[in-house]
Order: C-alpha cells, then structure tokens, then sequence
C-alpha cells in the first residue's frame, strides 16, 4: 500500500537492521492494513487489538509473520517485503479465521493446533494470492489492497465446514443487517461506540476502544488518514442511520468498517486530495455503506462475513475509473507514501 516515508526519519531506523529487520517489516505489515507504512503506527495498532483481546493480538502476530516469511522465502521483491505489504493479508486472514470459528467472536478463541496450521497455510497463501493479484492489476496502476485476504478468507472458511478436526464454531456475530433486531431506537452510544467500532472491526475487534486506539496509530504517521478513518466511519453510520439501518449493525460497525477504508484509500493515498478527491471519497463512503448491506445479503444464505470485499470492490472501480477523470490527481501505487506527503509532492510540481 504505501512505500517509504520521510516525515518520520527515526520510522526507518531498524528496517536493515540485522536480527530487528524482520520485525520492522512485520510491524509495518500490520500498520499497512490502514495505509500506514509505519512500524510505530503497527506496534500501536498491535497493541489495541492486545487491549481487546490476547488471542487476536497473538493471531495477528502469527499471520503477519508467517505471510512476511513466506514472502523473504520465496525471495520476493525486497522493496516491498521491508514495506510490509505481503504481511497485512496475511494477518487479515489470521484475524477472520479466528474469528468467526470462536464462540465468543469478542475476545476469540484460543486456536487448536488443527486450526494454528490451517492459519499458517491460510497467511502463507495471501502472499501468494498477493503476488498474483498484484501482478495482473499492474498495467492498469491499481493496488492489490486486501483482495488476497477477501479471497483466501472466503475460500478457507468455506472449507472449515468440511473438517471434522477443526471446530467450525457457531458464527456468533451476525453477518447481515437483518439478523439484528430494527425496532431499537438510535441512542447517542449508537453513534460514538459505532464509529469506534466501525473503525475496530477491520481488525475484527468488537471494542470501540481499541478502534479509537487503531485511529492513534494511523495518525502517529498520517494525521489526514487519521481523520479519513473517522469521517469514513461517522459517514457510514449516518448514511446507514439515515436510511434506516438496525441500531445493533450501525453500534457494532458493520456498516463502516469498509467505509473507513475508502476513506483512507481515496482520501489521499491514492488520490490527491484536493476538494474534488474529498467529494469523491465521500461519494465513494455512501456507496460501500450501500454496498456492505447487499453484499451481507447476498452472503448470509451460505453463511459468510463480508469481510472487506465492499471496499476493495468500490475503490477498484474509481480508482481504475479515476484515469478518465481530469479533475483528480492520481498517485500511482508505487509512488504513494501518505496524503501529506502525496500532496507536498504534487504542489511542488515536477523537478
């Protein structure tokens, strides 16, 4: 997702480092779920979800290593390894497995060893999946995203339900709006513990807390994503408060934990922001809140989350429909560091 940064010098200290290297990118791998090219930024995304839940900050630890050594194994590209981005899908899929197999999706379950060497298997093959996406989405500028953990997630999932050693769980969390209870009225919780949550369950953490605890880390190294993250959660809940969304599904986050990624991607990173870009985004957040409640739908006859697929979905199409728009200034993958830096760079102008 991004490539290095310089607002931060101090950030790139230990990335050669000889044995701390490897946890430098592993770090960063985690920060690049949100954009965030930061080993400081993941230590405190890595924190917030140890706050919520041990199980899930261990998870999270054995995806994003197993995803970033497959990849140093495989002797991918070494730019991209020590910017993390074959770790982030990596302990995405980690994160999933973990929780909608647990019975109590809020702090998880402890893995059993059927289910710890499934998740190795399922992060190894994001790197993968990531080398394959990414390679057929190259001509047309577009980044992966989280595409290789949407996919993988889908398909490991899927196949949990055929092994009788691994124990399926009952998928406690709703996946659907529909499965939660319309008559309750809003309520000012409703609203600050939705955005919060929102912004947690891209993670898979139901703790409005540690999402708010996710926020600090992204603004640690962007303070404009930062800010996307919330507008793209608070845009989410209203447009879904608007429209009639259940009370439970807008105070859990499900309506806005795809929204806060479109937020972040368009809002900057892969654009540069400009008042036409921000329109845009925001265009972009209604349509992913529109779009978590179809896809929920579609999915919930077999059973299946919605992960991230919304937003991968809607950014892919305007970012990939964006090159035919004039009025927005677009930052190719390889070029893209943070919205500060993305804009800094464009109102220098060519050198």
């Amino acid at each position: 997702m991004t490539q290095t940064q310089t607002e931060f010098p101090f950030q790139d200290r230990f990335r050669d480092h000889a044995t701390l290297g490897f946890v430098d990118w592993s770090l960063r791998g985690i920060g690049q779920v949100v954009f965030q090219n930061n080993p400081l930024s993941g230590l405190i995304i890595l924190l917030a979800l140890f706050f919520n839940s041990a199980v899930y900050g261990a998870i999270c630890i054995l995806g994003v290593v197993v995803a970033t050594a497959t990849a140093v194994l495989l002797k991918a590209d070494r730019g991209l390894i020590r910017d993390g981005l074959f770790g982030f899908n990596g302990a995405l899929v980690g994160l999933a497995l973990v929780a909608f197999t647990s019975a109590d999706f809020r702090s998880g379950a402890m893995p059993s060893f059927h289910m710890t060497i499934y998740i190795v298997f399922a992060a190894a093959m994001t790197t993968i999946a990531f080398s394959t996406i990414a390679t057929l989405l190259g001509p047309h500028k577009v980044a992966a995203l989280t595409s290789p953990f949407v996919l993988v997630g889908w398909l490991f999932l899927f196949a949990v339900l055929k092994f009788a050693a691994i124990e399926a769980g009952p998928l406690a969390k709703p996946v659907s709006p529909d499965q939660y209870d319309a008559a309750i009225a809003y309520a000012l919780p409703t609203w600050y513990m939705g955005i919060g949550n929102a912004i947690g369950q891209i993670f898979f953490q139901d703790n409005w807390i540690a999402g708010y605890l996710i926020v600090i880390g992204i603004a640690v190294n962007s303070r404009i994503s930062a800010g996307m993250a919330l507008i793209g959660a608070a845009g989410a809940a209203l447009v879904a408060g608007v429209f009639g969304g259940p009370e439970g599904a807008i105070r859990d986050g499900l309506f806005g934990y795809n929204a806060a990624l479109t937020a972040i991607a368009l809002g900057g990173f892969f654009l540069v922001l400009t008042w036409r870009s921000f329109a845009y985004t925001l265009f972009g957040i209604v349509v992913t809140t529109w779009l978590w409640a179809s896809v929920a739908i579609f999915l919930k006859p077999i059973g299946m989350p919605v992960l991230t697929s919304t937003f991968v979905l809607v950014t892919w199409l305007m970012l990939i429909g964006q090159y035919g728009f004039k009025a927005l200034v677009p930052v190719p993958p390889a070029e893209a560091t943070n919205p500060e830096d993305n804009r800094a760079r464009y109102l220098r102008g060519p050198r």
